[in-house]
Parts: structure tokens; C-alpha cells; sequence
């Protein structure tokens, strides 16, 4: 059934390695973490379970370059999804807010400092979502040099906003 919705969704007739395993433990309704290659299609480990998922996945991204490659990728396949970001105009911002409370998105993007917005997280409330995806999860690290405080909270906001799983998605580098 995954290949086939691989095919459907995507055009790919398989997988990559790792791919399939965590999409099934994802599908399966457990939270899960994965590092992959640089390259090695970490995104897809979303992307798929998005598509079968009955809610939305909200995917939470350092970069707006990121998300904005991501999202020209999904819209390539026809994927619906759509970002939030501070580059956006008012009626761009609430077109997207109603795509998402409908179930018309299967996969909004946002920064971590979304969830500070009062605003959005009135909307957020209202809004089915089946799976929180933390995109590049190294940046939860207080070591790093990209640390952002807000990551820290995130288990505070799928806790509040009912989200019933977590994929933590990162990269290594290539050899």
C-alpha cells in the first residue's frame, strides 16, 4: 500500500533508505525521530504520512528559504500545502489561516516563533492537526550556534494544542 501511495502522491516506485521504516512507525501513530543524510529525502518521512494522515501536519522550520523550496516542491506534486511566514501580505495570511481550519491544507510550515503569536495560536485551536514535524531538530540543541529558546517549549504546544505525535527529522552530513 506505502509504494502505492509513494507512486500516487509523488511519482517515486520506491523508497530510500530509512524512508519506508519511519513513515510505517509514523502511520502507526508513534512519535518517532530520524537522521538522515543530507540528501537522503528526510522530507518525504513527512510528506507521505501527510498525505494519509486525516488531519494536517504542521511542520515547524528554521528557514524561510527551507520552507519556501519545500513548498515548491509540494506544490509541484500537487501536494496541498502553504507557509506562514512575516513576507506574507493580511489577505494572504488569513487565506492560508481558513486553509488550514477547513482541512484544505495537509501541511502548513512555520517558524518555532509562531506559536508566540496570540492570533495564530487562537486559530491553531481550532485546527485538526495529526502530527507535529520539527524540521532540522538540531536547532533544539543549547549547544548549538543556531539554538533558538523556543524550541524548548514545543512539547508544551503540542501538549496544548492536542497534537498526538512528534517526528523529529535532522541531517547529517554527507561522507
Amino acid at each position: 500500500m506505502l509504494k502505492q501511495k509513494l507512486k500516487k502522491y509523488f511519482g517515486f516506485d520506491s523508497f530510500l533508505a530509512g524512508q519506508e521504516a519511519v513513515i510505517s512507525r509514523v502511520l502507526e501513530g508513534k512519535s518517532s525521530a530520524a537522521i538522515f543524510p543530507t540528501g537522503a529525502g528526510k522530507s518525504l518521512c513527512y510528506q507521505l504520512p501527510a498525505m494519509l494522515l486525516p488531519g494536517m501536519t504542521l511542520v515547524v522550520s528554521p528557514l524561510l528559504s527551507l520552507m519556501k523550496d519545500q513548498l515548491d516542491y509540494l506544490k509541484k506534486n500537487e501536494i496541498p500545502a502553504a507557509r506562514l511566514d512575516s513576507t506574507l501580505d493580511r489577505s494572504t495570511y488569513n487565506a492560508t489561516i481558513e486553509e488550514a481550519r477547513s482541512g484544505a491544507l495537509k501541511i502548513l510550515m512555520i517558524s518555532v516563533e509562531r506559536f508566540k503569536n496570540e492570533r495564530f495560536r487562537s486559530h491553531l485551536e481550532r485546527m485538526e492537526i495529526s502530527l507535529l514535524v520539527i524540521d532540522e531538530a538540531h536547532c533544539i540543541s543549547e549547544w548549538g550556534h543556531n539554538f533558538r529558546p523556543e524550541y524548548l517549549n514545543l512539547p508544551i504546544y503540542q501538549q496544548e494544542f492536542n497534537i498526538p505525535q512528534t517526528l523529529l527529522l535532522t541531517a547529517t552530513a554527507t561522507e
